[in-house]
């Protein structure tokens, strides 16, 4: 912290005589004595080398310098306690703070959230989103939904769902490109998720395709990848839980009946030193109901 910043104890004792006008009132406020304001203004006034309040008669008044100085420490005590307010769980146990890669939250998650809203209308859930490793320690987190095979040795995981790859595109570029076999491919632009880069040649690969996997546009995440392919710009490759819904609704075509298992899934994870809180071993349980009412979580 810079040494700019006075000593926080007397600015909140001078922000209290200072609102009240009276060294008697602060005292009560902050259940200490009178000497002890007057003791802790002082520790302010000689730490910034000016007079802060003129002594009166009947009571205290704010110099020039005191006046400019309270201006700020309540703006800046407004500011703190808005803050407090936002992150704050003293008294709400009903809180439950989640982060999640953008697609699963976009393609899985939020079209669900509803339902469990509907059931737990007591649950505040504060979902979030980001490619970034999760750390317990310093976020203010009760778990995090990650992509991999499960093996971090500080979490607990439980998996959701299976990477299961599968090409996508749009219908109508599907109908312009004929895309019959994965050598056709080598023909249209390939979409790919820079947080999934290794997707399109492990497909490739394992449907015996020689196509370069490498030429193409790159995107942040594959929620983008899959905008792009509604857009006609090319084939995405996408995990197939997450665009099931678009290709029943003939939104999206699978222009190959080929799928890929990366081996890898995504979990719902939450350190092994720190039991669930109840919001989390709820929504732990209707995310067990949701995977076992969709037939791709069980194949």
């Amino acid at each position: 912290m810079s040494n700019s910043i006075p000593p926080l104890n007397p600015l909140r004792t001078f922000e209290a005589a200072a609102r009240l006008s009276s060294l008697t009132q602060a005292a009560e406020e902050l259940n200490v004595s009178q000497v002890a304001v007057s003791r802790q203004v002082k520790v302010l006034e000689e730490y910034l080398g000016v007079v802060l309040f003129k002594r009166l008669h009947r009571g205290i008044e704010l110099t020039d310098e005191g006046r400019q100085l309270y201006e700020g420490v309540t703006r800046a005590f407004v500011e703190i306690g808005n803050a407090a307010r936002r992150v704050s769980r003293r008294g709400r146990r009903d809180i439950l703070a989640i982060q999640s890669y953008t697609t699963f939250s976009q393609r899985w998650l939020i079209p669900r959230l509803t339902q469990f809203h509907e059931a737990f209308p007591r649950i505040e859930v504060r979902l979030s989103s980001s490619t970034a490793p999760v750390d317990f320690e310093t976020q203010n987190l009760d778990a995090a939904i990650r992509a991999g095979k499960g093996n971090w040795p500080d979490l607990h995981s439980e998996k959701l769902v299976d990477v299961e790859l599968i090409p996508i595109c749009s219908p109508a570029f599907q109908e312009a490109h004929k895309l019959r076999c994965p050598d056709d491919l080598s023909r249209v632009r390939l979409l790919h998720s820079m947080a999934r880069p290794t997707d399109w040649a492990a497909w490739l690969k394992r449907v015996g395709s020689t196509v370069d996997p490498s030429p193409g546009i790159r995107f942040e995440s594959s929620a983008l990848a899959y905008e792009a392919a509604s857009l006609d710009i090319g084939v995405a490759i996408a995990t197939k839980v997450f665009v099931k819904r678009h290709l029943q609704a003939g939104s999206f075509v699978a222009p190959f009946d080929m799928t890929c298992y990366s081996g890898e899934g995504y979990y719902l994870t939450w350190p092994k030193s720190i039991a669930p809180s109840l919001p989390l071993q709820k929504f732990l349980s209707w995310m067990r109901e949701q995977i076992d009412k969709d037939e791709v979580f069980s194949s």
